[in-house]
């Protein structure tokens, strides 16, 4: 009887262990990945009616995406007073989507068409386009790719030359980021808005990484009515390093400063 109690216990204990290793390795990485605020620098006016869906910085001006069918826009603004001073509007079918800038062109997706289009920079006239496989959800650069989310947790990387992929990476923080939307290169990092939230993911491009993430909760934004209203625009100037974040039919864009949470 107390051979049968001792195995009993021995059993026991070494599900115990089981169960807490497990847990334990199962524990998401994000538990201790390091999460930054905001403070609040500057405000600055932004057009309501804008569905932002790609922002960059160049040269003292935004450059803004919008989507949605039929008011589907690429523009050029000057952000402290919202002033659209160009703007191009795309075919009803597209959507358009995430922007970057490389040289003297602007490359800029669209949702589920898998086609992007590039333009001149300067004069806004069409260049020519480009397919992809995917949705076209975020466009960045970091100096020599494109680096391309499609609401996965994959980041694409293009040659800008050919257009065509030249590797990928998975998204992860333990498990995998999904719903990687505008992006933004920042000092080495892929800065990721993730869509229906109010958080934007600090990835190393290299591995996928989460390194950090900004909390910016309590950020005035959109309408509460509307769902799709959400955190979608960063642009960085690198120079003064300016940050600027913005949403979907926003009234408002502002720069922030990352601050470390307590």
């Amino acid at each position: 009887m107390k051979r049968q109690y001792v195995a009993v216990v021995l059993i026991f204990s070494a599900i115990l262990v089981l169960v807490t290793t497990y847990s334990l390795l199962k524990k998401p990485a994000a538990m201790t990945t390091p999460v930054y605020g905001y403070r609040i620098v500057n405000t600055y006016p932004h057009d309501s009616n804008a569905f932002t869906e790609g922002l960059v910085y160049s040269d003292g001006f935004l450059y803004e995406g919008t989507g949605l069918n039929g008011h589907s826009t690429l523009r050029q603004v000057e952000f402290q007073t919202g002033t659209v001073l160009q703007s191009i509007s795309l075919p009803e079918k597209y959507f358009g989507e995430g922007i970057t800038i490389v040289g003297d062109r602007i490359y800029q997706l669209t949702y589920r068409s898998e086609i992007g289009f590039i333009y001149d920079r300067t004069s806004f006239s069409l260049l020519g386009n480009f397919t992809y496989s995917t949705e076209g959800w975020g466009l960045t650069y970091d100096g020599s790719r494109l680096i391309m989310s499609d609401g996965s947790s994959t980041l694409y990387f293009l040659d800008p030359s050919t257009l065509e992929n030249v590797g990928q990476v998975k998204v992860t923080d333990g498990t995998p980021v999904t719903n990687l939307n505008e992006l933004e290169y920042v000092n080495g990092k892929v800065y990721a808005n993730v869509f229906l939230t109010n958080t934007i993911a600090v990835i190393d491009p290299s591995t996928g990484r989460v390194d950090s993430w900004i909390d910016l909760t309590g950020l005035p934004g959109g309408s509460h009515q509307d769902i799709n209203s959400v955190l979608n625009g960063i642009a960085y100037e690198s120079v003064g390093g300016q940050l600027f974040v913005t949403g979907k039919n926003w009234s408002n864009l502002y720069e922030i400063k990352l601050v470390t949470e307590d």
